[in-house]
């Protein structure tokens, strides 16, 4: 694999799944490239990872803003992999009365947010000759559920961008991969969709044993991410045991 190959740029890389994917690829021998908004955040990760002997850079950036998009690709000739990891859920009103801000929000964020990433680093990927996105979408975007509507519909943006990207350059060196998770449990992800809420954020995950991790999405984004280049893994859905689909979860309340 080129040199080129072994750099990865990972967005929303300051908490969660972010930063516990580019944890897992700097062990798999990745120079990471951590970007997110809140630059202590990435910075402190960079440093934890360079003292451990892998390499890493932090790059402060917001994914919603195409002409910082475009002047951070400017950073690179190539690069080997990209994961479009920054996004988030904000309320869980109904649709009735659901908040327009929010809704554009998650659409920024989610989708737009992913398009000026993979718009702008997508010739550096085909560069490389053996290119990978990664879009971390959710298994919102593959079935809808009540209160989740604004979500769901930006994470189904997400997935259709995804398959209409992998379509479009069929036959180029840039495989597309989605991974769609279903319950994770993150110290931020439930509270930020509640607003700071704790006992809201605590009820969601409330009789569920064990949530997925972090680390559980992260080590699956990497074990896809470092298949041969002539596997192409389409679409992987990863949800806890306890949890069979997104409106039916066991929960054991005493």
């Amino acid at each position: 694999m080129a040199p080129a190959s072994r750099i990865a740029v990972v967005t929303g890389a300051s908490s969660g799944i972010g930063a516990a994917t580019a944890r897992r690829l700097a062990k798999a021998g990745y120079r990471v490239v951590l970007t997110a908004r809140r630059k202590d955040r990435i910075e402190a990760l960079a440093e934890e990872l360079t003292k451990a002997g892998h390499s890493a850079v932090a790059y402060q950036l917001d994914v919603t803003d195409r002409a910082a998009v475009d002047e951070f690709a400017t950073a690179f000739e190539t690069i080997g992999v990209l994961v479009n990891n920054a996004g988030g859920a904000l309320g869980a009103d109904p649709v009735a009365t659901g908040d327009p801000a929010a809704w554009r929000s998650m659409y920024e964020t989610n989708v737009i947010g992913t398009l000026n990433l993979t718009q702008a680093l997508l010739p550096k990927l085909e560069a490389s000759g053996d290119g990978v996105i990664v879009i971390v979408s959710s298994t919102a975007g593959h079935g809808t559920y009540e209160g989740g509507g604004g979500y769901v519909a930006a994470k189904h943006g997400e997935h259709v961008l995804a398959e209409t990207l992998r379509l479009e350059i069929v036959g180029r060196p840039v495989r597309v991969i989605e991974i769609a998770p279903g319950m994770v449990r993150t110290d931020e992800f439930a509270l930020t969709r509640f607003g700071g809420d704790e006992a809201k954020a605590a009820k969601v995950y409330e009789g569920v044993a064990e949530p997925l991790t972090a680390d559980d999405v992260a080590e699956t984004i990497t074990w896809t991410v470092t298949r041969p280049s002539h596997v192409n893994v389409d679409l992987l859905v990863l949800r806890p045991r306890a949890q069979a689909s997104n409106t039916k979860v066991h929960r054991e309340l005493s």
